[in-house]
């Protein structure tokens, strides 16, 4: 069953707000996390992406590398 664009946005935030869950980071976390990366945004910027559920793969990789996520499952299947 093919999902629509807002289904895949729906998915992409919710694989991301489950690692940060998993690992008890804050958004207000992750901006200095991300910082320390060199990636400089702003808690506020974060929370917006997050609730829009739009974000591009650079922010999402980003993200995943500042938290330290190595791996990602895509589905339970």
């Amino acid at each position: 069953m093919a999902l629509s664009e807002k289904e895949w946005e729906m998915r992409t935030k919710g694989l991301l707000k489950v690692e940060l869950t998993r690992k008890g980071i804050t958004y207000a976390q992750l901006a200095g996390l991300l910082a320390d990366v060199g990636v400089m945004d702003t808690e506020r910027n974060i929370r917006n992406k997050m609730s829009r559920g739009k974000f591009t793969a650079v922010f999402l990789i980003q993200c995943l590398e500042a938290i330290g996520t190595s791996s990602l499952r895509l589905s339970d299947a």
